[in-house]
């Protein structure tokens, strides 16, 4: 049932199927109904990533004094030299994000092995940067998708990376087919339990989950600084808060042995989440339940669903995932843990749900624009001298053109869209 579509009338037998799969032909139609549906859908998000790079191309250019002066004196000279510069930042965003076209070709003319790895170094860095960001993405739009707004994400991170790092340095002696589910289990279980309290607050005490998942963010901080200080977690001879080494059995193993190439199949166990999650919302009866006290609780209520049975089974569910998060970065090539070791992913986990649209393939797409985002700005500062910090400003500014999809709409004439639910999705936040 597509978010939007009215709630059916209560009745003795299951919920009438949607309509788009009434379709008796066979997949054709419906399938060129996904792809229409998916291109509406995408039509503002990337609207609104093209006018952050345009916003962020007016910052370079006027934000560079010699720039700015040579307007004054010669302003063909300054024209010319304000797009040399907005090309040359993006250039080197683009190639330190996926690589450069230039450089794979004489990779893979050469024949070098350790050439060819060299020019896949920024795409590996990308889906690293990424893979974090899907389950962080996914937990907060489960929650949107609930009518909940899933803040805690970067605490459920830090407990789900606390379980994680035990399972991963206390037990020994396992093949890595045991060692590693156990310790992804212990992740998810880490930051299901973190997400329970907000969940079974809001659904006995009416608590809001934004308020406690707030808090509870900082609480998890200050578990995880106490925690690395204890003889349990805290490696021998060291008197700073790290954890002890994980064991090579509960290590994601890499795409390529090769310390450059850092990207793991933790991106793969992110994709299945992916596909998990779109599977719950969208093809299971609990995922309707879901939807259904997302878009209108009252009405949920009265077709008999439980309104807290979905709050903490949501919360269990979206802290999961983040907790996730944190075990794809301690079983990663980092392999221990320390204080701050998220650089805020469960926070942008909450731009990422907005850009994406809730809708798991959107936030993959999503995840991946920021992970190149990431992996690339360093080497345009590099290359340029421009700021990472202009890296950030485009993220705002994307998050900021994509909540406010009637700007965008305006300033392309873009003719507005049949509403389907997601522009209401936030409806039961405060519910």
């Amino acid at each position: 049932m597509p978010p939007g579509t009215a709630l059916p009338p209560a009745s003795d037998g299951p919920p009438a199927p949607p309509v788009e799969v009434a379709d008796a032909s066979g997949s054709p139609d419906q399938a060129g109904s996904r792809v229409r549906d998916f291109a509406v859908r995408a039509v503002v998000p990337v609207l609104a990533v093209f006018t952050a790079f345009l916003v962020g191309a007016l910052i370079i250019i006027f934000s560079d004094p010699e720039t700015l002066k040579l307007f004054t004196t010669d302003p063909v000279a300054a024209i010319q030299r304000a797009i040399g510069q907005v090309i040359d930042a993006y250039t080197a965003l683009i190639t330190g994000a996926l690589g450069s076209p230039a450089e794979y070709v004489a990779a893979f003319a050469s024949g070098d092995p350790e050439q060819i790895k060299a020019a896949f170094v920024p795409i590996s860095e990308t889906i690293l940067n990424a893979t974090p960001l899907i389950f962080t993405g996914l937990s907060v739009a489960l929650g949107f998708r609930s009518g909940l707004f899933n803040i805690g994400a970067e605490g459920q991170l830090y407990v789900g990376a606390i379980f994680a790092t035990f399972v991963g340095f206390a037990i020994t002696g396992l093949p890595i087919f045991i060692h590693l589910p156990l310790a992804i289990a212990a992740g998810f279980l880490g930051g299901a339990l973190w997400g329970f309290i907000p969940g079974i607050l809001k659904a006995r005490t009416g608590a809001h989950e934004v308020i406690v998942t707030i808090m509870l963010n900082y609480t998890s901080y200050l578990l995880l600084a106490w925690v690395l200080k204890t003889s349990v977690f805290q490696r021998e001879g060291r008197d700073d808060p790290i954890s002890k080494i994980i064991q090579d059995s509960a290590v994601f193993p890499q795409f390529v042995n090769d310390s450059t190439l850092r990207a793991n199949f933790s991106t793969l166990l992110a994709l299945a989440a992916a596909l998990a999650v779109s599977w719950l919302l969208f093809r299971s009866v609990r995922g309707f339940e879901f939807r259904a006290v997302g878009l209108n609780p009252g009405a949920a209520r009265y077709a008999g669903m439980s309104i807290s049975r979905t709050i903490v089974l949501t919360m269990i569910i979206c802290g999961g995932l983040a907790g996730l998060a944190g075990t794809q970065q301690v079983l990663g090539p980092a392999r221990t843990l320390t204080p701050g070791f998220s650089p805020g992913w469960g926070f942008d986990g909450i731009a990422v749900a907005l850009i994406g649209g809730s809708r798991p393939l959107g936030v993959v797409l999503a995840a991946f624009l920021f992970g190149a985002l990431r992996a690339g700005a360093t080497p345009m500062q590099a290359a340029t001298g421009i700021p990472i910090d202009l890296v950030v400003v485009i993220q705002a500014l994307v998050i900021m053109f994509v909540a406010a999809p009637a700007l965008v709409r305006g300033i392309y004439r873009v003719k507005t869209a049949e509403v389907t639910g997601t522009e209401i999705f936030a409806k039961g936040w405060g519910s």
